[in-house]
């Protein structure tokens, strides 16, 4: 499904939602994908994702060799989104033509890969080293 969402001085913002791991309607994990031509205020993509009240919702902007992804929930920024990730990625692949096999995003956590093979979407998530956790702040074991 498509919308646009109309920002005064910002034009058209073409907006997506996504039903990421299903091939079913009214299943799947959905997600808002906004298509940005320049980056926005946070909090206007706030807001956005607030009207649209999905988990997530994904900005995109279209830079020279990648694009920046932000995600946030209808009450804060979020630092990673995998379904948003993978929405982004199907909409770029299979709705505005993306050329190449894969789509490279710059994201607070780092760079996120997309690979398309076939019908299906691969991704890389960003690793984080393992910390120590304190047993007791841990809770009870089991």
């Amino acid at each position: 499904m498509s919308l646009q969402i109309f920002s005064g001085d910002l034009g058209v913002i073409p907006y997506f939602e996504v039903h990421s791991f299903t091939d079913k309607i009214f299943s799947g994990n959905p997600a808002g994908v906004c298509l940005l031509e320049t980056t926005i205020d946070d909090d206007l993509m706030l807001r956005i994702a607030a009207e649209n009240n999905l988990s997530e919702t994904a900005f995109v902007v279209a830079q020279d060799e990648h694009h920046e992804l932000r995600w946030f929930t209808p009450t804060v920024e979020v630092d990673l989104c995998g379904h948003a990730t993978l929405a982004a990625a199907y909409i770029l692949f299979d709705h505005l033509g993306y050329e190449g096999d894969a789509v490279k995003f710059e994201t607070k956590s780092g760079e996120i890969m997309v690979w398309k093979h076939e019908d299906f979407l691969i991704m890389d998530f960003p690793s984080r080293p393992a910390e120590r956790a304190d047993r007791q702040a841990a809770g009870p074991s089991a």
